[in-house]
């Protein structure tokens, strides 16, 4: 038996295809009489019809759907993002293609041709580097595009992030409170806009409470993970730098400190306090549960496609730019510093 065509539906319903099109996409739905809409969804269901996005983005020049650009997948980070994402796209009637860069600059042009081939209405780009020219020239080409997370130098596109400067001052207000005044900071990758942000504002948060400004207490990471943590904290140790407390720039960081007081015998709480910042899942299963900076993900991902639909339905609207506010969580990994 052939599949059953828009036609077919119409036919059944007793309207005309045009109508029977607009009851079946969700973004014109309401142009339809509700009782209409509804029968011919019934007649649609009960012949197993579905609808073809391809020509009907050949029809009307759009596809229905948003390219998602992650960089990396196993972050757990981003899935709760993508979740806000497509909980607004959904009712919109568009779908996300998600593609993972792995930070890869040659990787994600690839990805992002291939988006662009399959014609895409639009962008939401998660990207971790500071200087970005794929983005700069995607911009200038007119791609519709909204950075979520984290922004690039020098591109002018509506974007989402998370107002990391004050989540580190809630961090270390919350050490400074405990009567730390020399607290560490295993920084991100300081090619990133988040490692560069978030290192700053620990120097100026370290200042504004009157604690110890020593360089030698800040150590820079070459990526966001576990290992990269580990290895920070490792020359920190090595090279005698006395500190109660670590600022981490992210929970992945966190973690590596955590494999090295394993290592090396270093009791948490109790001899170094912790502060991770993300709050990503399971933080609250690890011995001892680790204090981190509460970042609003699926918020995020909301707010992103949001504005990448507002884009999409006015592209001449200005460029607006989100900061949302971050909350500490304690945990068992901060104590008083010992003595």
């Amino acid at each position: 038996m052939p599949a059953p065509t828009l036609r077919d539906v119409a036919e059944a319903a007793g309207v005309h295809a045009a109508t029977a099109s607009r009851a079946l996409n969700p973004a014109t739905r309401g142009l339809v009489n509700a009782d209409t809409a509804r029968r011919v969804i019934k007649v649609a269901e009960q012949l197993g019809y579905r609808p073809n996005p391809i020509a009907r983005g050949l029809k009307t020049s759009k596809s229905g759907t948003i390219g998602l650009v992650i960089p990396d997948l196993m972050n757990p980070l981003f899935p709760p993002i993508v979740r806000g994402i497509e909980e607004v796209l959904e009712p919109a009637g568009y779908s996300g293609l998600i593609v993972n860069t792995d930070n890869d600059p040659g990787r994600e042009k690839w990805q992002i041709d291939h988006l662009r081939s399959r014609q895409v209405e639009g962008l939401i780009v998660a990207t971790a580097r500071v200087e970005h020219p794929l983005m700069e020239q995607l911009h200038r080409e007119g791609v519709v595009m909204v950075m979520v997370n984290r922004r690039p130098e020098g591109v002018d596109v509506p974007s989402i992030t998370p107002d990391d400067a004050a989540g580190v001052e809630l961090a270390v207000r919350h050490l400074a409170g405990l009567g730390h005044t020399r607290i560490a900071h295993v920084a991100g990758p300081q090619s990133t806009s988040t490692g560069v942000t978030r290192a700053r504002a620990f120097r100026a948060s370290v200042r504004d409470h009157g604690l110890d400004d020593d360089p030698a207490l800040v150590v820079t990471t070459d990526s966001w993970s576990e290992r990269a943590g580990a290895d920070g904290l490792r020359r920190l140790l090595d090279a005698g730098t006395e500190f109660t407390a670590i600022f981490a720039g992210n929970d992945l960081i966190a973690l590596g400190c955590y494999d090295v007081f394993l290592e090396r015998g270093i009791d948490c709480p109790t001899e170094v306090s912790v502060v991770g910042f993300n709050d990503m899942p399971f933080l609250d299963k690890l011995r001892p549960p680790l204090t981190s900076i509460a970042i609003p993900h699926q918020q995020i991902g909301a707010e992103a496609a949001r504005l990448l639909l507002d884009s999409i339905a006015d592209p001449t609207r200005p460029s607006r730019s989100v900061l949302l506010p971050l909350s500490l969580v304690v945990r068992g990994s901060t104590a008083p510093p010992a003595g």
